[in-house]
């Protein structure tokens, strides 16, 4: 069932959301840096890609620079990768089809918000990475 939501969801929305995060993130991968945001697009880029079967978990580890890096990466793109979700998000949800892949953006607001001190994991393993 997860390869099929995928698959509509990469035919809906996925594949337009990863380049919005592959763009952001060769941008931000232009100066030093910003390279570690950079990476942080890529990873959530992949993510957005396939949401199903996978779910974001907080590393308690991260500590005050990840809190530091979330506010400069909310300045710097987490805004308008935000409005991405929220416009595609509401659109899916017009239709009865789109409901769950609507849903599956709004799911992605937090991580495109704050992805930092955040790690992405299977569904089946969600505290495997604590």
């Amino acid at each position: 069932m997860k390869i099929i939501l995928n698959v509509i969801w990469l035919i809906l929305s996925g594949f337009w959301l990863f380049l919005g995060y592959l763009l952001a993130g060769v941008l931000l991968c232009v100066t030093i840096f910003g390279i570690p945001f950079g990476i942080a697009a890529f990873r959530i880029g992949v993510y957005a890609l396939w949401p199903f079967g996978y779910t974001t978990v907080e590393r308690r580890d991260a500590g005050a620079p990840s809190c530091v890096g979330n506010v400069l990466w909310l300045l710097l793109a987490g805004w308008w990768l935000t409005l991405a979700h929220i416009t595609t998000g509401i659109a899916l949800c017009l239709t009865i089809i789109g409901i769950p892949f609507g849903v599956a953006n709004f799911k992605l607001i937090p991580v495109s918000l704050f992805p930092l001190g955040r790690e992405i994991v299977p569904t089946d393993q969600p505290f495997a990475a604590r």
